[in-house]
């Protein structure tokens, strides 16, 4: 049973930072390209990041890059997702996910459809 276990949320200031980490069992980390989307109240559910299998591929939202940094460790089946600069906006309850076949199209990547399993999440809010 694959599972997936976000941390690492919390309440920061504007400006601040923090690190998400996604802990992923019951699959082969190096065999899967992993992501992370954002859902905030009333709104959709959007694509943050995303990562190929071995790293090489990675993937943005425009309103994020030059600010979070998507990594992984695949010896410890482990992704990151380090925030730095946050705004208000960013404020979301962030989930990692991983699809379950191999990627190729950046559409795909940027797809929450294309990823069957998913964490819980962990909120974010940014706020002074």
């Amino acid at each position: 049973q694959v599972q997936l276990a976000e941390s690492g949320g919390g309440l920061v200031q504007p400006g601040g930072s923090l690190r998400l980490t996604c802990s992923v069992s019951g699959l082969t980390l190096s065999n899967y390209a992993m992501a992370w989307f954002r859902q905030a109240p009333g709104k959709e559910l959007e694509f943050v990041a995303s990562i190929s299998r071995i790293g090489g591929v990675l993937f943005y939202r425009d309103s994020v890059k030059g600010r979070f940094t998507i990594s992984r460790d695949n010896a410890n089946s482990m992704v990151s997702l380090q925030m730095n600069g946050l705004k208000p906006e960013d404020t979301a309850v962030y989930s990692c996910a991983v699809p379950n076949q191999e990627l190729f199209r950046e559409s795909s990547y940027r797809t929450a459809r294309r990823y069957p399993h998913w964490g819980r999440g962990t909120q974010v809010t940014v706020s002074s």
